[in-house]
């Protein structure tokens, strides 16, 4: 584990088991849990300052959402991410962003243009942490699928948006991928604002197409490089 997991926060109305669950679950998608890694619970719960029982709970709760994968008389470890898993979500993600996208072409305000276009001005040229530029690129997302005015679209890409995240902060860790992916989004908007509904799809799709290209190379140079991690037994039982 290259970075160690912060005490937990016991002040929130929530259950203990789910917010251990919570930051095993954001730790894995930021990569403070690595793929492969694996999951001790005597060790996790000293980091988190809680008993062993949320955390062994938390594990059971996150391989049923493919974060975990256990191997029998090994224990538990993170899952690793496979082709074809980045394959799927990058190909539903395309055909519902697309949508979003021609959606709010037909429906946006101007008010909420502008505060796409605000909000593109604020991040360009801005210095910022992986975590920073996870959280601007999921912002202005948000701000697409808003203008939709499609409530279930809305709620669907919800139920995907934590493995979207995962894949997310690997495509943006790659160097120059932040800037090109405000350049696209900019596309985007500019389609947008003309209500150009052909245009905003296509722009939107091909967003997504060139994020999960990003999203194999930064894969394939994990490979090559011969990250300790790829060939665990974890990933080679999960693939």
């Amino acid at each position: 584990m290259g970075r160690k997991l912060v005490p937990v926060k016991l002040d929130s109305y929530k259950p203990l088991r789910e917010i251990v669950f919570e930051s095993l679950r954001e730790a894995i998608i930021n990569g403070v849990l690595e793929p492969g890694e694996r999951l001790m619970e005597i060790q996790l719960a000293e980091e988190m300052g809680v008993s062993r029982t949320p955390v062994r709970e938390a594990i059971r709760k996150l391989e049923l959402e493919n974060f975990v994968v256990m191997i029998p008389r090994k224990g538990a470890y993170v899952a690793g991410v496979s082709h074809k898993d980045v394959a799927d979500v990058f190909e539903i993600r395309s055909a519902l962003e697309g949508l979003a996208a021609g959606l709010a072409a037909e429906r946006a305000t101007v008010q909420e243009i502008e505060e796409m276009e605000r909000f593109l001005l604020y991040y360009e040229g801005q210095e910022m942490s992986l975590d920073q530029m996870v959280d601007s690129d999921t912002d202005f997302h948000a701000l697409v699928y808003k203008a939709s005015r499609n409530e279930r679209l809305i709620q669907i890409l919800a139920n995907l948006r934590e493995q979207i995240q995962r894949f997310r902060a690997t495509s943006l860790s790659v160097p120059g991928r932040l800037k090109n992916a405000i350049d696209e989004h900019r596309g985007i908007v500019e389609a947008l604002a003309r209500h150009d509904v052909e245009e905003a799809q296509s722009l939107a799709m091909a967003h997504i197409v060139t994020a999960e290209n990003v999203m194999f190379e930064a894969l394939r140079l994990s490979r090559e490089q011969g990250d300790p991690k790829e060939g665990s037994e974890a990933n080679s039982e999960k693939e």
